[in-house]
């Protein structure tokens, strides 16, 4: 069974089948009811393909580290992104892994009624049992010992991380975890972005948390730079006992 890169949240389960699918820099690690890697993997491509072709005629969606216009008519996935991007006044490649792994996840609930796709740090979640996540936050002392309770009726749910320690994913700030909860998991991956943008010290937090509450459409935010922890929102913490 292919084991989740440490970087990922670690969500706790037993019944579903695990499986990965990589296209190119795309990096899906997906449980489901059934082994789906090959219907998972004929949407990463064609939702890769998709934003390769758009980005073909619109290079500054790639580029831009600021909201981009799009088109009517713009493919959905493109339009997503760039609607979360614009709510949280990033660039819209700050949601590209949230919005492709529900795109994924969305179709693969046709075929299993609960999904769990992960795409690095982000993750889309539909399940029907209540789910304990643990956060990676780097070096910091919480990283496996605080989990969040994510109930069922509130599925599907995207919960999503930036990290200014940890992964290769670009953040302009210092935090060990930013995680952000939303019914659009492509909204809490560019809002991760954001609010982590902003977290350089540990005073930083207040004001990330006040910055998070301004963004429409957010469930909750949690923030973490070294023992320093910040959370606001629908947030409710579990015992977690991970092994890295």
């Amino acid at each position: 069974m292919y084991q989740p890169r440490t970087y990922h949240h670690w969500v706790k389960d037993k019944e579903l089948v695990a499986f990965k699918v990589t296209v190119k820099e795309t990096d899906l690690y997906i449980r489901a009811h059934a082994d789906l890697k090959s219907k998972a993997h004929e949407l990463v491509v064609k939702y890769r393909r998709t934003l390769e072709e758009y980005i073909e005629g619109h290079p500054s969606f790639l580029t831009s580290l600021e909201p981009v216009a799009v088109e009517n008519g713009a493919p959905q996935i493109v339009t997503g992104m760039a609607e979360a991007a614009g709510k949280a006044g990033v660039g819209p490649m700050a949601a590209v892994a949230g919005a492709i792994a529900e795109a994924v996840g969305s179709e693969l609930l046709e075929l299993s009624p609960e999904v769990i796709v992960e795409n690095g740090g982000d993750i889309y979640l539909k399940s029907l049992h209540k789910r304990l996540i643990g956060i990676y936050a780097g070096k910091s002392p919480l990283t496996g010992r605080v989990g969040l309770e994510i109930e069922a009726k509130d599925t599907p749910l995207g919960v999503c991380t930036s990290s200014g320690t940890v992964g290769h994913s670009l953040s302009l700030g210092k935090a060990d975890a930013v995680i952000v909860l939303s019914p659009s998991t492509a909204l809490a991956d560019a809002a991760a972005t954001a609010i982590g943008n902003r977290i350089l010290k540990p005073e930083d937090i207040p004001g990330g948390i006040e910055f998070a509450r301004s963004i429409k459409g957010l469930k909750g935010v949690i923030i973490i730079q070294g023992e320093q922890v910040g959370v606001w929102g629908e947030v409710k913490f579990g015992d977690m006992a991970v092994e890295a």
